[in-house]
């Protein structure tokens, strides 16, 4: 069997998974998660914006007891905000349309519930660990199903699908976003430039995750909002040159998504095909990966981290999938039908057109600080599942070791086999997870009360065990582990929910 035929087999096999199973379970969860969080994500904007500026305790030496719900926030950030916000946007257009670009914006919306409902879940269900806490969709399996096996299973394929298969195509982006550039303007050889790229790439990325978990929150925290606002000013230049033809792309997108003449000849599916699929890859809403840091903050309430990591998918795909959108669609009147394989080609080839060389080079720079970042957020990801199969410390080094070497390896070799396998993959890991979290979902929902009913007292939310003691297998929520948020709640001086 040649390479061709079976990147064509397993292309096909996850092509048929989506078409006939995953689109429709993606759409039925998110419906399901916003009726019965009574539209979450839209009635509590001010709460979640409240939520994300919130302090982690510090104990006696000063040192914060784990993660800040921010430094959170950044981490699953700097994973989600990956190079599919650019290729992913681009190739979304090229297959189903501008019209694809508002389901992503409705999907994105819907299924913001299932990410409060899967964050909830972690943080409810979530262990300490020597300085910070640990949690995700393998511990809420055993904790909050019983079954430590299931959890095992879910963590193993999820290690291997992002943690080294993705890993090792952010750093492959990184060198070819590089040397593209240096192509652009006039390098002849770029052989010994990637193999230095390769080098320099996987020896910063040794340096933070051997340290671990803090010292990749103190990179995210710094490196994301920096990345995210570059990207957004050259989004919003391209804008205001073109600024004429506004009229036009937001007659394309919304007058595409509701051509339901197109459905007669399987446009229409195609398009909303493309909207939801490329939308989840990218805010991975409900794909059981952003709880796996979620769970890492220290908030006074299971909830509150919940509304974060909502936050976070409007970060992703309302904003900066946006702006990849407006900067192809103000530039080609008619993206459809290029090879979506060549999504950031179409994105370059469009900064180019606006602003010529610096164009390139700007977004060689930016999708470098995107796909380094991204490298960083699953290395998150992989250190909690890893340690929910051993908690030795020489694991996680070991992890530590094996996901740079991953780095250095895909930074030098094509990765197609990579990608194609790691899409499968997605696909297992997001159907495995929107079913469990369907199964515990309830408990996020009380949770969610819980919270509506302090914040109506005037109160600001906090969570003891003790306020639904049938919950079983739940760790650091006891009175004496919120005892500093009950006593602040209590002080004359302490902050009240607006």
């Amino acid at each position: 069997m040649t390479m061709d035929s079976l990147l064509q087999i397993i292309g096909d096999i996850e092509e048929t998974a989506w078409s006939w199973l995953g689109i429709w379970v993606v759409i039925g969860v998110g419906i399901y998660m916003t009726v019965r969080t009574g539209v979450v994500q839209l009635r509590h904007l001010p709460a979640m914006f409240a939520a994300i500026v919130e302090k982690a305790r510090r104990d006696e030496t000063g040192r914060t007891k784990s993660l800040s719900a921010f430094q959170a926030f950044t981490i699953t950030a700097s994973a989600r905000v990956g190079t599919g916000n650019i290729a992913g946007v681009a190739g979304a257009i090229a297959l189903g349309g501008p019209g694809a670009i508002f389901w992503m914006w409705v999907m994105a919306v819907l299924n913001s519930a299932a990410s409060f409902v899967e964050s909830t879940l972690a943080q409810l269900y979530k262990t300490r660990r020597f300085d910070t806490f640990k949690g995700g969709p393998a511990y809420y399996i055993q904790r909050g199903l019983g079954s430590r096996s299931a959890g095992i299973v879910f963590a193993v394929i999820f290690i291997f699908c992002f943690a080294l298969s993705f890993t090792s195509l952010q750093a492959n982006t990184v060198v070819d976003a590089v040397t593209g550039a240096a192509d652009a303007v006039g390098v002849a050889d770029t052989t010994m430039l990637s193999w230095i790229l390769a080098v320099v790439l996987t020896v910063l990325t040794g340096l933070i995750v051997v340290a671990g978990l803090r010292s990749v929150a103190r990179v995210a925290q710094n490196v994301v909002p920096l990345m995210a606002s570059l990207y957004i000013i050259l989004g919003l230049v391209v804008i205001i040159m073109n600024i004429e033809e506004l009229p036009r792309v937001v007659g394309q997108i919304l007058g595409d998504a509701f051509d339901f003449r197109a459905a007669a000849g399987g446009a229409f599916g195609a398009m909303i095909m493309a909207g939801v699929q490329r939308g989840m890859f990218s805010n991975e809403a409900g794909m059981g990966s952003v709880p796996n840091v979620a769970a890492t903050a220290d908030v006074s309430h299971p909830a509150k981290q919940g509304l974060v990591q909502t936050l976070g998918v409007y970060l992703d795909t309302i904003i900066i999938c946006s702006v990849t959108a407006f900067i192809i669609l103000f530039t080609f009147e008619d993206p459809v039908g290029a090879d979506a394989n060549l999504g950031v080609e179409l994105t370059q080839g469009a900064l180019e057109a606006n602003l010529g060389m610096f164009g390139a080079i700007a977004l060689a720079v930016i999708i470098t600080l995107v796909a380094f970042t991204s490298i960083l957020g699953n290395y998150s990801y992989g250190e909690a599942n890893i340690l929910f199969i051993s908690s030795k410390e020489n694991v996680r080094k070991a992890f530590a070791v094996v996901l740079t070497g991953v780095v250095f390896l895909g930074s030098i070799i094509s990765v197609d086999l990579a990608w194609a396998i790691a899409g499968v993959t997605m696909v297992i890991i997001a159907l495995f997870n929107l079913v469990v979290i369907c199964l515990l979902g309830s408990k996020a929902f009380r949770l969610l009360k819980h919270f509506d009913a302090q914040r109506k007292q005037g109160l600001d939310p906090v969570f003891v065990d003790e306020d639904m003691p049938d919950l079983e297998n739940v760790e650091c929520w006891s009175r004496e582990d919120v005892s500093d948020y009950l006593q602040q709640r209590e002080s004359p001086t302490a902050p009240r929910a607006e």
